[in-house]
């Protein structure tokens, strides 16, 4: 519904809004003017939209306190079309007895803001890197045969985007119906074959991510949080959410992991009973982690076993994220790689660990994901009050785990492409510069780690450039809807070998 006085009338985003049709501007034509009275001349005439004979916006007018409100339409869902931006919709509804067929009461209605243009970033391109080729690769065209993408995401769940945690983001843009919007276009738009989130609702993905994306031919797994600590709503705790396209994946088998159990077995085993409270109030902190094994439908052509089945195991996970407690989330790390280990004896399987490690590069969670252990004199072994890293030799594990974008800092020749991209790494630690990007911290926390016996990266997503993210503060903002960056990797299993 149109509305004469939208431009002149500054609702409580006004000001937010005006510096908003400055950024992003019209995506379409026939957007209708009201920067004047008497602007409704044009009405029905749009070129912006085909509509067949019959008019966008119905001669039926109704005008009260200087408003005109036009008619567009008697379903119970309305998408804003690119003809509404900058104009106020108003959605009516009327209660109807059932048997009569006659109005029961008056209409009740709500008001929106002015319609405002979709956030138009700057599209990431995906990066080939196989040998020493570096090129760019079209999002939207399918990965190539025998290949598949993985992308992990921390989509910021909308109990923790706060106006207090985040007061440089304008709060429509927090609101978790711009969100929600802004970001299944972004990622739907990465066309991942398999997609791995965290901090989603549970609210959320039962009314959203999982309909949303079983309509894009996903299939979706979830794991919310334990409740040991968790006070909130029920119905917004969150968890992490794994969805494979059903074209090129099918489910073997799910694993749930729960921090919370495996700290009442290892407080049972070594914590004397007298110290297993303040013990367990240290490590139940209601993490988890999400692993799936599924079977390629694009088979195995090229390795040694072209008739083998091709299974493939990953893991999605959100690690503790207090910075006091560097011993839980390296306990953490160490039981989840544990647990994989015990999967990968079972089965020789390609194997991926994906997620939210609030854990930087040089970190021991990092270490011992990426090296197979943990130096016996990194300091962070020194915060151990429970003693449950000791001794520091026994923190090993024997995945050949390889971080997806340290590709980039590996690749040799040179170009403007890998020289982008490198401005971009971190080279002491061949890691991202950032995955997490806020007023108060920024820094990498988030990895796709993949076995490099099994699998070789073909393409990695392009990194942000921080510089073009701080002409909004930081993250989230309305162009990014979370305070994390989505990671995406392109993979080929290798021809087997038996670990």
């Amino acid at each position: 519904v149109l509305h004469e006085r939208a431009s002149s009338a500054l609702n409580e985003n006004g000001a937010e809004e005006e510096e908003l049709f400055g950024r992003f501007g019209s995506t379409g034509s026939g957007v209708l003017s009201t920067t004047g009275s008497g602007s409704m001349s044009n009405l029905g005439q749009s070129p912006g939209l085909n509509n067949g004979p019959v008019p966008l916006y119905p001669s039926g007018t109704d005008k009260n306190s200087g408003e005109t409100w036009y008619e567009v339409g008697r379903t119970r869902t309305y998408t804003p079309t690119a003809d509404d931006i900058g104009h106020v919709l108003r959605f009516e509804c009327v209660s109807v007895d059932a048997e009569k067929k006659v109005p029961v009461g008056p209409p009740t209605s709500i008001m929106t803001s002015r319609v405002i243009p979709a956030p138009t970033p700057t599209p990431r391109r995906l990066i080939q890197v196989n040998g020493d080729v570096l090129s760019h690769l079209d999002l939207d065209s399918q990965t190539s045969f025998g290949t598949f993408s993985v992308l992990s995401y921390n989509i910021l769940a909308d109990a923790y985007a706060t106006s207090d945690a985040y007061s440089y983001c304008p709060t429509w843009a927090l609101s978790w119906t711009y969100r929600r919007q802004n970001l299944m276009r972004e990622i739907i738009g990465y066309h991942a074959d398999i997609i791995c989130l965290q901090e989603v609702q549970l609210n959320h993905f039962e009314d959203f991510f999982s309909p949303e994306l079983d309509k894009h031919g996903y299939q979706a797994l979830y794991k919310k949080r334990t409740t040991e600590v968790y006070t909130g709503a029920p119905h917004a705790i969150d968890g992490c959410a794994t969805f494979f396209r059903r074209d090129k994946f099918s489910h073997v088998k799910k694993y749930e992991v729960e921090f919370n159990k495996a700290a009442q077995s290892l407080t049972d085993a070594i914590i004397p009973s007298t110290q297993r409270r303040v013990a367990l109030s240290r490590l139940i902190k209601d993490n988890v982690a999400l692993i799936a094994v599924l079977e390629a439908k694009f088979g195995n052509h090229g390795t040694d076993n072209p008739g083998k089945r091709q299974l493939l195991c990953v893991a999605n996970t959100h690690v503790n994220v207090h910075q006091d407690l560097k011993d839980v989330k390296l306990w953490e790390v160490q039981t989840l790689l544990k647990g994989l280990e015990k999967i990968a004896v079972s089965a020789d399987i390609p194997m991926l660990v994906c997620g939210d490690f609030n854990s930087v590069p040089g970190s021991s969670p990092h270490g011992l994901l990426a090296m197979g252990k943990v130096d016996q004199l990194h300091p962070d072994l020194a915060i151990d009050p429970l003693g449950i890293l000791r001794p520091a030799s026994k923190l090993t594990h024997q995945l050949p785990l390889v971080s997806a974008y340290s590709s980039f800092a590996r690749m040799v020749g040179v170009g403007y492409d890998l020289e982008h991209q490198r401005r971009r790494m971190d080279p002491a630690t061949n890691e991202p510069l950032f995955t997490n990007c806020t007023r108060d911290f920024t820094g990498t926390v988030d990895y796709i780690f993949y076995t490099a016996d099994s699998l070789s990266v073909e393409s990695l997503l392009e990194l942000l450039d921080e510089e073009s993210l701080r002409k909004d503060t930081a993250l989230p903002s309305p162009e990014w809807s979370s305070d994390h960056i989505a990671l995406l990797a392109e993979f080929r299993c290798k021809p087997r070998i038996r670990r």
